[in-house]
């Protein structure tokens, strides 16, 4: 999909040469995008920055709406569409950070400077997110009309017929969210705000904020005299009171505000060009040690839940101070012919370069599965450099081989190879990409297994690679093993996640992690039921609900890695300028979410549900529609017209609104019971694909469908039907025309307005079946 995209932006491109700016062509030079890589095509189009381009299917209206070149016909269609980048003319960056999370929204304006201004087109969006990104809303004003998303719960989703194409709205990349907006005139200005969320990176006490903010030049103005105003805010607070540092940053910010653990950032100015850099801002905690805290805070009012927020916050100090764990770890892949290609060479390359990171008193093992399992060793080898030599010899000759995918024998083999452990700390990391029919019965299997393993049992870190695998079973399994999940749908990234998960694992500095009020305090609630380990990669953090008091005082303990025990007490704030619920929303609906797949519960299910919506957080029980709201309605409304129903036909309802200070009126006809009315002045939704992962693909699991080749899902009939009726059919009868061409093809032809003052005339006459069929034929009802 991203190779199509690349080559529907370079052929956009190409067609925009034959935009005609004016006489002054030494001011008004449209900007020549250098010549792209002969390889990687796909990553040099893709957006490093918020877009919007203009979807040209047919290349005769590509000219300047201000300026029109009359330029020789040109015959064909654009086929796939072709993408020409919009030019922007100012735009706003704000950011906010509370702890490791970012909120991003970004204002803009772009204009369709590519399509005769008799003419329109579809404009579609491009929101590049930064680490972990999570799109939370997009909001879209033109003169007529404004669009925005919103999340809706399943049941209702099922009431709002009409679907988006793929094309209209999803996810072309997992960081890369995109949006349709349909029909816009040429020579129109779009004023977008786009908003998301997304993770800050930690790496030895230092938090660093990266913001896709690269520019290409083709999106500057031709025009050099029109104002280009490019603005920066950036405000943090890290929700830490002991010392911050600020260390770098991309962009010229001035420093507006700073009070104990918050500080602002502004940068403001006209520019010739858009920024040609991502903003990336970064500061460092000063401490050398692990510490952490509690942030307590309130419910919203529309929180569904209304019981107190806690959030426990666990960060590892410096690197030098803190001594890692000694490791036994086991390699569990799976090599099923799914795994074909990319998957598995990825996945053997990170193995490759994690074993040679390991310390000669390590151990290690490699187990590969399919519907058969395979050992490199049959016990636990010491991780020296003849033996690693060896399993990466051993496992260079493992090919992917036909089978179904069986998870449950392996992973029995390798908690076996580690139940004995002492000295050293236990890992499991498990690779697939299927899903398995007993999935529930391996979460309860190992948490029973686990339960009575004492200190320092097996950890059990889990990746996924594609959609077909289930995310949620994974991420379970590791939350029972004190681990971590991770998964991937972007081939080209698995190596370097993977690499990210076992280096997060390596680096284990704190574990068998528990806070004494939790056990002991029955009116808490964490959603993590087994605490992870902390590592010198990422802090860590704990939330949950909790009714009645907080206690006063909150200690944690765990075992560090020279295996003695540590105590540390956590301060405990009131955060009253962080949005709790905002910052923690995303993690809350991913674990909520497991548990309740894994619990079957539909009360839970709710609960997500709830949370989506209200924090506007995509999950897996609610769908984002496309709102579409007419300002012309509104201006009817506002001004005090007159809405009258007249019902002509069975299930056929016509709604006239009539305005007593204008000669005016605007009629639309709807298809509905006329019991259930609906309000012609409401937004009209349209349903998008499904942006969630779902709960695995047991059919393409078994038929060994390769991660990566997920096809968009083809229109049903409905939509086919619908989309060859779009277009007004252009024929009149003499009766009652208007109405027919408005019921029939949802728009009036032109010849429907010479018309327009026989209306009444025309509301009275009953022959509408009879009409509609000699017009369009189809029937009235």
């Amino acid at each position: 999909m991203a190779e199509d995209f690349a080559k529907a932006v370079e052929d956009g491109l190409k067609l925009a040469k034959r935009i005609y700016l004016g006489k002054d062509k030494a001011v008004m030079t449209a900007p020549k995008p250098p010549s792209p890589p002969v390889q990687g095509l796909a990553d040099y189009y893709l957006p490093s920055a918020p877009m919007v381009y203009a979807v040209i299917s047919d290349p005769r209206f590509v000219d300047n709406p201000d300026f029109p070149s009359y330029q020789p016909h040109v015959y064909g269609r654009c086929d796939p569409p072709a993408l020409i980048p919009l030019q922007m003319s100012g735009v706003d960056l704000e950011v906010n950070c509370y702890g490791d999370t970012a909120f991003v929204q970004i204002s803009g304006k772009w204009r369709v400077h590519c399509v005769m201004g008799s003419h329109s087109c579809d404009c579609r969006i491009a929101v590049p997110m930064g680490n972990q990104g999570s799109i939370l809303g997009v909001e879209v004003d033109l003169p007529k009309k404004s669009y925005s998303t919103e999340l809706v719960g399943l049941e209702e989703s099922k009431c709002i017929e009409k679907k988006a194409r793929p094309q209209d709205g999803g996810f072309m990349k997992p960081h890369i969210f995109m949006l349709t907006i349909p029909q816009v005139d040429g020579g129109t200005n779009i004023s977008i705000k786009l908003r998301w969320s997304q993770k800050l990176l930690y790496n030895d006490s230092q938090f660093t904020l990266i913001v896709p903010f690269s520019f290409p030049e083709y999106v500057t103005p031709a025009v050099r005299k029109i104002s280009k105003k490019e603005k920066i805010q950036l405000n943090v607070n890290s929700g830490i009171v002991t010392g911050i540092l600020c260390k770098a940053t991309s962009h010229p910010l001035k420093e507006t505000k700073r009070h104990a653990e918050k500080f602002s950032f502004l940068y403001e100015s006209e520019v010739l060009t858009w920024s040609k850099t991502d903003f990336s801002f970064s500061y460092s905690v000063s401490s050398s040690n692990m510490f952490g805290g509690v942030l307590l805070q309130s419910p919203p009012l529309y929180d569904h839940d209304q019981r107190d927020m806690f959030c426990v916050y666990l960060l590892p100090g410096s690197q030098k101070s803190t001594e890692v764990f000694k490791k036994e770890v086991v390699f569990v892949i799976d090599i099923t012919n799914s795994m074909q290609g990319r998957p598995l060479e990825a996945t053997k390359n990170a193995i490759s370069s994690a074993m040679s990171k390991l310390s000669p008193e390590d151990s290690f093992n490699i187990i590969t599965f399919s519907s058969e399992t395979s050992l490199f060793s049959t016990s636990m080898e010491l991780a020296s450099k003849e033996a690693i030599e060896r399993a990466t010899t051993w496992l260079s000759t493992k090919s992917t081989v036909e089978g179904s995918t069986c998870i449950s024998i392996p992973l029995e083999h390798a908690y076996e190879m580690l139940s004995n452990t002492s000295g050293s700390i236990p890992i499991i990391f498990l690779i697939t990409d299927g899903a398995v029919e007993d999935e529930r019965n391996i979460c309860d299997q190992m948490k029973k297994r686990l339960k009575n393993s004492g200190s320092l049992c097996p950890r059990i870190h889990t990746f996924g690679i594609g959609s077909f695998c289930n995310h949620y079973f994974l991420r379970m399994l590791a939350m029972i093993g004190r681990g971590e999940f991770d998964a991937v749908c972007d081939l080209d990234l698995i190596e370097n996640r993977i690499q990210k998960l076992f280096s997060n694992a390596f680096s284990t500095v704190l574990a068998d992690i528990t806070v004494d009020a939790f056990n002991d305090h029955e009116q808490i609630e964490v959603y993590s039921s087994c605490i992870p380990d902390l590592s010198f990669e990422s802090p860590l953090t704990i939330c949950g609900r909790y009714e009645g008091s907080f206690p006063d005082t909150l200690k944690a303990k765990g075992i560090l890695g020279d295996l003695s025990s540590v105590v540390m007490d956590l301060k405990i704030v009131r955060a009253k300028d962080i949005p709790l619920d905002r910052v923690l929303a995303r993690q809350e609906i991913d674990l909520l979410t497991a548990q309740a797949w894994l619990s079957e519960n539909k009360q839970l299910e709710q609960k997500v549900a709830q949370l989506s919506k209200v924090t506007c957080n995509i999950s897996e029980y609610t769908r984002m529609v496309l709102l579409e709201k007419n300002k012309i309605d509104k201006a009817i409304e506002s001004s005090g017209a007159q809405k009258v129903c007249l019902s002509l036909v069975r299930n056929s309802v016509i709604i006239v609104n009539l305005d007593s200070r204008k000669l005016g009126f605007l009629i639309q006809v709807k298809k509905t019971d006329p019991h259930k009315i609906e309000d012609p002045l409401a937004p009209r939704k349209t349903l998008l694909q499904s942006l969630s992962v779902g709960f695995g693909d047991l059919t393409a699991t078994a038929e060994n469908i390769r991660p990566g080749f997920e096809e968009p899902k083809l229109p049903d009939a409905a939509e086919i039907f619908l989309k060859a009726t779009s277009n007004c059919c252009g024929r009149m009868c003499n009766r009652c025309c208007c109405m027919c061409c408005i019921q029939c093809c949802s728009k009036m032809n032109d010849q429907c307005a010479i018309v327009l003052t026989q209306i009444f005339t025309a509301l009275a006459f009953i022959g509408c079946i009879e009409c509609c069929t000699l017009c369009c034929g189809q029937n009235g009802q």
